[in-house]
């Protein structure tokens, strides 16, 4: 696809190296060999990202949830049904300008991040279907998250052609690969996984330091555009939206709260990687500017805001009344209620 074609709307949105007083993105010059460094860190990155994914998954369990596919279809509805949907909702009532709102819409469609995983122990939620489920919208979202975008684009005057499908699907397709590559190293050398993991969070964290200072370097005259109030609170609002709503649903739904709790981080956790790769990649610098940054912010009211939640459910669970309970113990052949041995 001819990226001229595909942001021609958007260029004579912004004239080149103008930025408006509204705060409109202008467009960002940055070096070539840059540009590339950075585009290639950021796939490593993601390679990295879903090949440790895919070291976590056991086919065994794959199976086993898709032999019972509730969990999972309530999870999958609420990822790319709420997220989205909550973007476009947050786009379009704050008013946010062409770029900006692409961004936001590519941010809500995107699939459950691997941080839900980490998020979903401290809850004490259901790990094999976080996993799973983790795995199976990262599978979905080559369908559903072009579909998506072609549809809540239709929503904003002159985005229609703004979204550019193929390099979007393109970057889905290579981050099954490695995801693929995980679960089949898992499967026939598992003995292998504990190194892969170890191996990946240190290269990743090294990484991902290394391609932020480098991005800050590009933008670093820009970078207040990405700190506007409507992008802020887009940011806040996106991730507490989702674990809201995704807890919600699933109480609705009748699931057990082990599994809420799980949704619930599933829903609001995104694939930051993935998000960043698109933008990084998917744009050319002059367009994007620095929203290609916007993960970030996500990201950290993401984290914050799980962290937040992980507190009060601990909080809450230190500080509950015991309930009264009525199990009953098998102490040598003989049925005793707990009630009975609390009066003993």
């Amino acid at each position: 696809m001819n990226v001229t074609e595909v942001y021609k709307g958007i260029d004579n949105i912004y004239p080149e190296g103008n930025i408006s007083g509204n705060g409109s993105m202008g467009f960002l010059k940055t070096s070539t060999p840059l540009n590339m460094t950075i585009n290639i860190i950021t796939v490593v990155i993601l390679f990295i990202t879903m090949i440790s994914l895919g070291c976590k998954m056991e086919i065994s369990k794959i199976r086993m949830h898709f032999l019972k596919p509730k969990g999972v279809g309530i999870a999958l509805l609420a990822q790319f049904g709420i997220m989205p949907l909550t973007a476009f909702g947050l786009a379009k009532g704050l008013q946010m300008e062409p770029m900006k709102t692409v961004t936001v819409l590519i941010c809500g469609c995107c699939p459950g991040g691997s941080l839900s995983n980490i998020f979903s122990l401290a809850m004490k939620g259901d790990m094999n279907l976080s996993i799973v489920m983790t795995t199976c919208s990262s599978i979905a979202a080559l369908g559903l998250m072009p579909l998506l975008l072609l549809i809540y684009c239709q929503g904003f005057t002159g985005l229609e052609n703004a979204v550019p499908y193929i390099s979007i699907i393109t970057a889905l397709i290579y981050t099954l690969v490695p995801c693929a590559i995980g679960i089949a190293i898992n499967h026939y050398k598992p003995n292998y996984t504990p190194f892969i993991l170890k191996a990946g969070l240190s290269i990743l964290i090294i990484s991902t330091v290394f391609v932020f200072a480098l991005s800050a370097v590009v933008v670093k005259d820009t970078l207040w555009m990405i700190l506007m109030p409507d992008v802020v609170a887009v940011a806040a609002l996106m991730p507490l939206i989702g674990f809201m709503l995704g807890y919600i649903m699933s109480i609705i739904c009748r699931l057990s709260p082990q599994c809420s709790r799980t949704i619930a981080m599933e829903t609001g956790c995104q694939n930051i990687q993935l998000c960043f790769a698109i933008l990084k990649v998917a744009f050319s610098p002059h367009v994007i500017g620095p929203m290609f940054l916007f993960p970030l912010i996500y990201i950290t009211f993401q984290c914050a805001e799980a962290l937040f939640l992980t507190l009060c459910f601990r909080c809450y669970q230190t500080f509950k009344p015991p309930a009264e309970e009525t199990r009953i113990f098998h102490v040598v052949g003989v049925d005793i209620k707990l009630e009975e041995v609390k009066q003993l």
